[in-house]
């Protein structure tokens, strides 16, 4: 099954989307649309607000009215703020719909989502089970797939079916198994993360042996990094494992962790080319290497590389070496070498 959250397909064999949420106060509009305006520069291809209050979405709308990429409310409890945040452009929705009371508010919520041609995602958390569930299959997976299950149900039972789904907890082994349970038998969309994943580096950790272990079975459609880090951090690290997974094409930069024969100071190189490599879509492979004892074998798929020597390396392209050149003049002969290369391509 696919859904559209504006110009974003998700499912069906789409790309794999890249998600961060705001970290503003969304009743802040000049705030938070600078926010938004600085995600879609990282990458994101959709951003989540929360919206706690109507306040919030009153201002939802005008955001919405001032950014382009896709926007989606996060709502707890109040149908009421679900219905203007539809009303106010909303690309999706994030609601769990037994959490708004009586059949008649899940009517209402899944006519303004139809008539408006948007989705709902159903965010089922590890930590905040209904006291049903817990009881009946405890703190486990099953709990998590039986809960999303039920709030789809309350969807399906109105005609609705332009579902997503979550189901994330801050175990990585909880939360894959939650997803490769439903997977066997969920026609929607699946939105994959591991929540509270923690810092920067923790996190990063935590997701990519989650999210990663999940993309690699084919199961997800778009996904989120959730770290304590600003927003755009998660950006990067998302697109930076789609791309590590082969979900995404970009360039990619091979490099050696050094040892005693290195003579070479490869980790600012590293890191400068890292930076640089980030931010270009070609498929281009680009190796730093310590040293040309088995630098350019190791890495003869690369299509440019150095591999240092003493004050100095060698440059070779798909492991064949062409020159030697000054240490300090790596950076500037890899970064002209791979624009040679997108000069060609085009």
């Amino acid at each position: 099954m696919k859904v559209k959250a504006g110009k974003v397909s998700i499912g069906e064999g789409s790309p794999i989307s890249v998600q961060t949420m705001t970290t503003t106060d969304t009743r802040n509009t000049e705030e938070t649309v600078a926010q938004i305006r600085l995600l879609e520069e990282a990458g994101a291809d959709i951003v989540r607000l929360a919206v706690p209050d109507m306040e919030a979405a009153e201002s939802f709308e005008r955001i919405k009215k001032a950014v382009s990429i896709p926007i989606v409310a996060d709502i707890h409890f109040d149908y009421r703020i679900a219905l203007r945040c539809i009303a106010g452009g909303a690309d999706k929705i994030r609601l769990n719909p037994g959490n708004i009371g009586d059949a008649g508010r899940v009517r209402m919520v899944a006519a303004a989502a139809k008539s408006a041609g948007i989705p709902i995602r159903i965010g089922v958390n590890g930590g905040s089970l209904e006291r049903e569930m817990y009881e009946k299959y405890g703190n486990t997976p099953r709990a998590m797939v039986e809960s999303a299950k039920y709030h789809a149900s309350l969807l399906e039972q109105e005609g609705f079916s332009d579902i997503v789904i979550s189901l994330k907890a801050s175990d990585v082994q909880k939360t894959v198994e939650a997803y490769r349970l439903i997977a066997q038998d969920c026609p929607y969309p699946l939105h994959v993360g591991v929540t509270e994943a923690g810092t920067a580096y923790a996190g990063l950790i935590k997701s990519a042996a989650g999210i990663g272990s999940l993309l690699l079975d084919g199961i997800g459609d778009t996904i989120r990094v959730s770290l304590s880090a600003p927003p755009e951090e998660e950006v990067r690290a998302g697109i930076a494992l789609l791309r590590a997974l082969g979900k995404r094409q970009g360039a990619e930069l091979i490099s050696c962790p050094t040892c005693g024969r290195c003579k070479i100071d490869l980790m600012p190189v590293a890191k400068e080319m890292e930076s640089y490599l980030a931010k270009i879509d070609a498929p281009i492979r680009v190796a730093v290497m310590g040293c040309a004892v088995n630098g350019p074998g190791e890495a003869r798929e690369a299509h440019v590389g150095v591999a240092g020597g003493d004050g100095k390396a060698v440059l070779f392209r798909h492991g064949e070496i062409v020159e030697s050149i000054p240490e300090e003049s790596i950076l500037p002969v890899l970064k002209s070498e791979v624009e040679r290369i997108i000069k060609a391509w085009k």
